[in-house]
């Protein structure tokens, strides 16, 4: 009879992985912890503890070497003649940590961010308001804005025998004084303060009172000055009035052109008061505008009658 074998088969668990996992969670953890807390020295420390760090890190000496490798042959191969090991040491990157700004500059820069929105909207709703204005149409090219170093600068001048003062009279035209109240209705609500100059051409006069190009170009500037007034402008807001006569034209190659006859009135800036800016550079209602939802250069003011605000016209010519 044959013999019977039986074989039995054991099961068991799948056995112990080990705690390989805990320590490489572990190492995680740490590097977390480390970088976190980097970050927080890097954002606490000072201008001058940042410049020590950069400098502690920073080797005496930086390869010089252009190939791109500072290591033992520095870029070059064994059958090269002078192969040497390089004398400035491993490469390395040098790198400036900038420093803070401190409250005052970055008031500064959300103030100019503010400014250039400012002149952005001021010089759209005045071009803006020029095409709409029956009044104004075919005087588009008689008016000049620009950004300048100095501020918004809004020019008027003489243009294609359009003049904004009889000649030689400083009696303002009544096109003249409807632009005016236009500018001044774009221009009130800017915190700016206010630079006027007016200028003539090169031609000269021979009037045997002395009266010249001096007196003519002041005395324009000054009649400027009293019809922004009249019109609503703030007498604080005006910085500067002056004649500059000939001595700054807008076309130097042709001192007589008829162009440089005009009227410069320049928002100048960083001047003037505006509302307490808040930590995000807005002034405290969420938003870069005033509280009541418009734009520095489109809120309107409504009497306190409530009456609707007032909307002047404005036209805009040239002198001789």
């Amino acid at each position: 009879m044959p013999d019977i074998v039986i074989k039995k088969i054991k099961k068991g668990g799948h056995g112990h992985h080990g705690g390989a996992w805990k320590v490489a969670y572990a190492d995680f953890v740490t590097a977390m912890m480390a970088f976190f807390l980097l970050l927080w020295l890097l954002s606490s420390a000072t201008e001058e503890q940042l410049q020590g760090v950069s400098m502690y890190f920073t080797p005496e000496t930086i390869s010089q070497n252009d190939s791109g490798s500072g290591g033992l042959l520095g870029g070059t191969s064994l059958a090269e003649e002078g192969a040497l090991r390089s004398e400035f040491g491993m490469p390395t990157v040098s790198m400036d940590i900038p420093p803070q700004q401190s409250p005052d500059e970055r008031e500064a820069i959300r103030v100019a961010q503010m400014e250039e929105q400012e002149f952005n909207e001021a010089k759209e709703e005045l071009l803006k308001a020029i095409d709409e204005s029956p009044e104004l149409q075919g005087l588009e090219k008689n008016i000049r804005i620009e950004e300048t170093d100095e501020g918004l600068r809004i020019q008027i001048l003489d243009e294609d025998g359009t003049a904004m003062f009889p000649s030689g009279s400083a009696d303002m035209a009544e096109h003249t004084r409807l632009l005016l109240e236009k500018v001044t209705e774009v221009i009130e609500k800017m915190p700016q303060d206010i630079s006027i100059e007016g200028h003539t051409d090169a031609v000269p006069f021979n009037r045997l009172d002395g009266y010249s190009n001096w007196e003519l170009s002041t005395d324009r500037a000054l009649a400027t000055r009293r019809a922004l007034q009249d019109l609503g402008l703030e007498t604080a807001r005006f910085a500067k009035v002056a004649g500059l006569s000939d001595t700054d034209p807008l076309v130097p190659d042709d001192p007589k052109n008829e162009r440089n006859r005009r009227i410069s009135i320049t928002l100048l800036r960083g001047t003037g008061e505006r509302a307490e800016l808040g930590s995000d550079g807005q002034n405290g209602n969420g938003t870069g505008t005033p509280a009541n939802g418009a734009s520095p250069a489109q809120q309107s003011e409504t009497p306190a009658n409530g009456a609707a605000p007032r909307r002047p016209t404005f036209g805009v010519p040239s002198q001789p």
